[in-house]
């Protein structure tokens, strides 16, 4: 999953994006609308949580001008203005949470995930593929019955390819998903994940590479 956090506070913005990737989600920051508004354009985002007063204006506008252009991303406004009347205008402007700072970090990161399923493809909590299963609400894997000890990474890119179980999966696409703009795409990140999660899923492994397409979780025959 990939948010866009949109905040100038440069003490608040930085621990928001840690904090969430610390939840397992790739996120990019933007400091402005203007950039927000440009990154949004060039990059698929799951979620987007944004302050409202930011330096060249308010994030409800922005949010405004892409309902009417048909953008459906979900937005929570993360933002000081708590009234019941800015909660009230933040939703007619399209938002879809509103969350008033100070914040616990916790409740941030399970809004988020609630934003980013709404706006995926409908998935079952559970996921079985052969002997493995995934519990996404606990995030949680178990393999023939063993709970396994996966860092966030790790899980965001199984939960990939198990919800595309039998189907391949690119590494561009595992990096859209799973990584945020900081990463290099020319690296080797995705094939060091992958080579972590062998190790930790055993034998036999459950995960084929097919050389110049991807990676896919084997289906049983």
């Amino acid at each position: 999953m990939r948010v866009l956090v949109v905040e100038d506070d440069p003490e608040l913005g930085p621990p928001i994006v840690e904090g969430l990737r610390a939840a397992g989600l790739a996120v990019d920051l933007a400091v402005r609308l203007a950039e927000a508004d440009l990154k949004a354009a060039v990059n698929t985002y799951d979620c987007v949580v944004a302050d409202r007063g930011l330096p060249d204006g308010d994030a409800l506008d922005l949010v405004r001008g892409w309902r009417h252009s048909g953008r459906t991303v979900p937005v929570l406004m993360l933002t000081s203005y708590g009234t019941v009347e800015d909660r009230v205008s933040g939703f007619e402007h399209g938002a879809d949470d509103y969350l008033v700072k100070p914040f616990a970090m916790a409740e941030l990161a399970a809004r988020v995930r609630a934003l980013c399923r709404r706006h995926r493809p409908p998935s079952p909590p559970e996921v079985t593929v052969g002997s493995l299963t995934m519990d996404l609400p606990r995030r949680r894997v178990r393999r023939t019955g063993v709970l396994l000890t996966l860092t966030a990474k790790e899980f965001a890119v199984l939960e990939t390819l198990m919800l595309r179980a039998g189907q391949v999966v690119t590494r561009s696409e595992l990096i859209e998903s799973c990584w945020d703009e900081m990463s290099d795409p020319m690296s080797n990140v995705v094939d060091v994940v992958i080579a972590q999660l062998r190790r930790k899923l055993g034998s036999p492994d459950p995960i084929e590479t097919l050389r110049g397409a991807g990676y896919r979780v084997r289906e049983p025959t």
